[in-house]
């Protein structure tokens, strides 16, 4: 099958949606499929207001639309909502295209925290950019009754996967971490407000706080906190020896809707330590990890857990499995649609 994806989160931004797509795209690929890709690298951007790493896309619907008849797609998916998504819906729209949608971040509560204005106030706009959608596709089900309850329930399921040929219990030991004093507490994620960094942070337990990650933060985080060593961002080979090297990994954030970096941390053999929200709800359960609302509380649970039983349980999460999910919720589009042939909007 032939598969657009549009997206305003691609590299060089690090994080859980880039990572995910870029992991859906690879396994896409390994099981036949063509795979195009409409991304903000492809246009003249500008940075986005609070968060200057992440570029915004100026393209309007007829560019995109060029991409789109280039590539002449069987199934297109629009993965995020920013200006390339919204583009892109509007171009499908017009035509009478069916799309699938993805609902990756709470914006509605990311924003309120940035503006100080209530939650509600954002949903009418993922309402209107969702509703439209064949199906959205949502990493637990708990983000799915979340939809539904605003009156979108034509979700689909589509969980995460760990690169197990990179992230297993194996990893060395990191040197940054074999000398410090134990338990080796790590937080790896982007530092920003939405991801309740200081939570972690001001948590009182014994031990050597790590983190890894970028982020608006991280200069006046390394400021506040001259005691936690702040690694910036570490992927690959590297970052599942950061994993495999702590003793837990916390968790804190209160609105993600996943967290990938909890499976990856669960194959390295590393316990979780997370407040009781959806999310870590979601993913994990006690053999694995602690939730609790007093996170010293969370973090002292979840040093006790038999790392055996993390390892084994961070296996169960492919992203084979993962892209099957995808590809099952796609909607074809009509046989002989008006589509120009031509080469892939990108590789």
């Amino acid at each position: 099958m032939r598969i657009l994806i549009v997206t305003d989160a691609w590299a060089p931004q690090v994080n859980g949606v880039v990572r995910t797509l870029q992991a859906t795209r690879d396994a896409l690929q390994q099981m036949g499929h063509v795979v195009g890709l409409i991304a903000p690298d492809l246009f003249r951007s500008l940075p986005c207001p609070t968060y200057p790493e992440i570029r915004l896309a100026l393209a309007g619907a007829a560019a995109i639309g060029r991409r789109i008849e280039a590539f002449a797609p069987e199934a297109i998916h629009i993965a995020t909502e920013g200006p390339l998504g919204l583009a892109a819906r509007r171009w499908c729209l017009r035509r009478g295209h069916p799309f699938t949608t993805a609902y990756h971040t709470q914006f509605p509560d990311y924003l309120a925290r940035r503006t100080r204005l209530p939650a509600a106030a954002f949903w009418p706009f993922i309402r209107r950019f969702h509703r439209p959608a064949a199906a959205i596709l949502v990493s637990t089900r708990a983000v799915a009754v979340q939809l539904d309850r605003q009156g979108l329930g034509q979700t689909r399921l589509w969980s995460r996967g760990v690169d197990l040929s990179c992230f297993g219990p194996d990893a060395p030991v990191h040197p940054r971490l074999q000398r410090l004093p134990g338990p080796i507490l790590l937080h790896v994620g982007r530092l920003a407000v939405e991801k309740n960094v200081e939570a972690f942070l001001r948590a009182r337990h014994a031990g050597s706080k790590i983190v890894v990650g970028d982020g608006p933060l991280l200069a006046a985080l390394k400021c506040k906190y001259p005691d936690v060593a702040f690694l910036g961002a570490r992927q690959g080979a590297e970052l599942a020896s950061l994993y495999a090297s702590a003793d837990a990994l916390v968790f804190p954030s209160r609105t993600d809707t996943f967290g990938l970096g909890m499976i990856e941390a669960l194959a390295c053999g590393t316990p979780i330590a997370a407040f009781p929200v959806p999310g870590p709800a979601d993913v994990l359960d006690e053999s694995v990890g602690a939730m609790r609302e007093d996170l010293d509380d969370a973090i002292a649970a979840a040093l006790t857990r038999d790392r055996a039983a993390c390892a084994a349980f961070g296996r169960r999460f492919s992203w084979s499995a993962s892209a099957g999910q995808f590809v099952s919720a796609l909607v074809p589009l009509k046989a002989g649609a008006d589509f120009r042939p031509g080469l892939a909007a990108t590789a």
